[in-house]
């Protein structure tokens, strides 16, 4: 568990950075478009979990990523 956390605490290179900030984007916009309060296709809400997924592991194994192995 140790080896994980300092994993995660490492510094991450900076493509990573850049995978793991879309991924969040990614994720925030699934969010907003599950929420939405308006009445939106099946099909568009099936996308935004699946969205929602992509984004979330993108940004998972990103942060995991570290500098010089």
């Amino acid at each position: 568990m140790k080896q994980i956390i300092s994993r995660i605490q490492a510094p991450t290179p900076p493509f990573f950075v850049k995978l793991r900030n879309i991924g969040l984007a990614l994720t925030a916009v699934s969010i907003a478009l599950t929420t939405s309060p308006l009445a939106l296709p099946i099909v568009v809400v099936k996308i935004a979990g699946y969205l929602a997924i992509a984004g979330s592991v993108a940004s998972a194994v990103s942060q995991a990523a570290v500098e010089g192995e």
